[in-house]
């Protein structure tokens, strides 16, 4: 029996695939550290990291699409381009 098809976004929703999944990895990350941070680890502490994940995750996301232009020159500046190793042989 054939497998079902997986569903995948076209090559051009890359950008957007990215700052979803980066900005959700990290607005959870950093909701856990920031919640355990001001309020300790107390009874409703997931439930404190959720309310702040439902703020944080939107502006996260908005935030990696915003700041994406900037950070691929910064890292432009910062990285030597690659070089094919079989162009010195």
């Amino acid at each position: 029996m054939p497998l079902p098809r997986q569903f995948k976004l076209p090559v051009r929703a890359t950008h957007y695939a990215f700052a979803l999944y980066m900005s959700a990895i990290m607005a959870f990350l950093m909701c856990l550290v920031i919640t355990v941070a001001n309020n300790g680890l107390q009874e409703d502490y997931l439930n404190n990291v959720i309310r702040a994940y439902k703020l944080a995750m939107p502006v996260a996301f908005v935030c990696v699409l915003l700041v994406r232009p900037i950070v691929l020159k910064l890292v432009s500046w910062t990285v030597h381009p690659a070089h094919d190793s079989r162009a010195n042989s």
